[in-house]
């Protein structure tokens, strides 16, 4: 037996439904998060050891060659575009296409300085592993108080 809640009208709940429905659909099967720019957002994972930060971006699609780091100090930030290809033979025609040119751009800040020098950068089957080694703290010095 299904019960409707008298306080509400049958197209209230209509309305719920499609709407839970909706959200769910969104959160689930969209394509990946997007900024403001419609670049998409990549996942990443960042983990700490003493002397670097690892971090690792899904990137799939991308080709190493059309992936730009910048690191400013602290700032970490990752721009990466797919490219389209337009492979057409001759008499072919495109009768459904979902495939397309994606960009990534991701921002992020660390707690330490990063040295750029030391940094490493690998992207291996569409996961960009940025191995971001920390700027050395220079040592304490006491101070005599008079």
């Amino acid at each position: 037996m299904f019960l409707v809640p008298l306080t509400r009208s049958a197209s209230d709940l209509a309305r719920s439904f499609d709407r839970l429905f909706d959200d769910s659909f969104e959160r689930f099967f969209a394509p990946a998060a997007q900024n403001g720019t419609g670049a998409r957002i990549p996942a990443l994972d960042v983990s700490e050891s003493e002397r670097a930060y690892t971090v690792k971006l899904d990137l799939p699609g991308v080709a190493k060659e059309d992936v730009k780091v910048a690191i400013e100090g602290r700032r970490v930030t990752i721009e990466a575009q797919t490219r389209k290809d337009e492979e057409k033979k001759e008499g072919d025609r495109v009768v459904y296409r979902e495939r397309s040119s994606a960009s990534f751009a991701r921002s992020f800040t660390v707690s330490a300085e990063v040295d750029q020098a030391e940094s490493s950068a690998k992207l291996e089957h569409g996961v960009l592993t940025l191995t971001l080694a920390k700027r050395g703290v220079p040592a304490s010095t006491r101070i005599a108080v008079n």
